[in-house]
């Protein structure tokens, strides 16, 4: 099978390439990059001119909640929705029902994303048993049945030594931690950034030094063991200078942001709407500046969507009641290209290196790239397509997203799996096996 892209814009960061050019597609492969490629009789040509074509995009926060939660997501659906969304890989995360603790576990998740056979899924293993904090899991196990990284996402571990342990194990493994970093005898009940608009809007404030405090233990600690350390969500100015210190002096530390953290605050709170409550928490604008111009220092190695689809009975209540957390996978791209790169605070180049490049460094694999005898997954932009958001049309059951009805200017246009459409302009183009439904 062949398959020619034609004129589009490629920017592949990897290989410093930034121009108009084809790409020619053969045997779910890259065959050859460059100008004018001769169709020779060729049929399937993709016109994209005005478009921008890169390598296909990675979310290594993700969460499907399969097995265990699948009223609020599952891998047919989690896949559905990252590839509308415009990526090819998405690692998630092992807060499920049983968790991801054992080989058992991990190997189900793989064998499910093969059977539904769209995107990419490589799954993270937990730290501890049934994340309760106590007990490491089984992480050679884990390891072995292809997890990539370990964490025990929304539930930080608040042992020191156990995180030590951690972190002890996985340098022999040389895979990464992925740490939650937060500090709960300071974030206890809280339910929003602790400050200005906590105050005037009445709701119980989490002082930034929750995470703060948590990622300089964990900085520490990796420092100490000489492991590698990977701190999610990050959202404050306090973890950055923690973290950037820690890459000056060597340490193997790498960060990750969300699009919210890095294009709402805590302002947008004062609508009690429930799909604003997030953890961490939206901060303030000083923080966000904070974030995107960490962004542009290469401080922050890529960004990721913290995907956290939930049912409607989970959001539509109080405040105070409801879950954290925001369904990110199919509005990502055009809040990035929307809020930071079409007003200029940041490049298009950097936005690409952020959902390419960084991601298989924070995973230590090597790094997707637009390369003759590469596989071919690809993500194509439109950054001229405007379009509201409307979450009764996302794939995902999660339809909790604090973007709903905002107008936005460029979207993924086509998404390409292995030299395969899988989706176009926001709609899956053909069906997969899905395995048994």
């Amino acid at each position: 099978m062949k398959l020619l892209i034609r004129g589009g814009r490629v920017i592949d960061p990897e290989n410093n390439i930034d121009g108009i050019l084809d790409v020619l597609i053969e045997n779910n492969k890259i065959k050859a990059i460059g100008r004018d490629i001769p169709v020779n009789g060729l049929r399937d040509i993709i016109n994209a001119e005005g478009k921008i074509v890169s390598p296909g995009f990675i979310d290594i926060h993700v969460h499907l909640r399969d097995p265990g939660y699948e009223y609020k997501e599952d891998i047919i659906t989690g896949s559905k929705s990252a590839a509308a969304g415009g990526f090819t890989t998405i690692c998630c995360m092992p807060n499920t029902d049983p968790v991801i603790h054992d080989g058992v576990v991990a190997k189900y998740v793989l064998n499910r994303s093969r059977e539904v056979g769209l995107v990419d899924i490589l799954p993270i293993g937990s730290i501890t048993r049934n994340l309760e904090g106590e007990e490491l899991s089984e992480m050679a196990e884990l390891a072995e049945a292809g997890c990539v990284a370990f964490s025990d996402d929304g539930n930080p571990v608040m042992r020191s030594d156990v995180m030590r342990h951690a972190l002890d194990y996985v340098r022999m493994l040389n895979l990464p931690i992925f740490s939650h970093c937060e500090d709960l005898n300071l974030s206890r009940n809280g339910l929003v950034h602790e400050g200005y608009y906590s105050t005037l809007y009445g709701l119980q404030g989490i002082p930034a030094q929750a995470e703060d405090v948590m990622v300089a233990r964990d900085v520490g600690l990796a420092t100490l063991t000489g492991a590698r350390l990977h701190v999610c969500h990050i959202s404050t100015i306090g973890s950055l200078q923690i973290i950037k210190e820690a890459k000056t002096a060597g340490a193997h530390v790498t960060c990750e942001v969300t699009p919210h953290h890095l294009t709402l605050t805590g302002e947008i709170v004062g609508d009690y709407d429930p799909d604003t409550k997030v953890n961490p928490p939206l901060r303030t604008e000083a923080h966000v500046k904070a974030l995107v111009d960490a962004l542009n220092k290469g401080i922050i190695d890529c960004i990721a969507t913290d995907h956290a689809p939930h049912n409607i009975e989970c959001k539509d209540c109080e405040y105070s009641e409801a879950s954290t957390g925001i369904s990110g996978l199919e509005t990502a791209v055009p809040v990035i290209m929307d809020k930071l790169v079409n007003v200029g605070l940041l490049s298009i180049t950097d936005m690409i290196r952020l959902f390419t490049v960084g991601p298989c460094r924070v995973l230590g694999i090597d790094p997707v790239r637009l390369s003759p005898g590469y596989t071919a997954d690809i993500t194509i932009i439109d950054p001229n397509e405007v379009r509201r958001v409307n979450p009764a049309t996302f794939y995902s059951k999660g339809k909790n997203t604090p973007f709903k009805g905002m107008e936005l200017r460029g979207w993924p246009w086509m998404t390409i799996k292995g030299g395969r459409i899988i989706a176009r302009e926001g709609h899956l183009v053909q069906s997969m096996s899905l395995g048994s439904q």
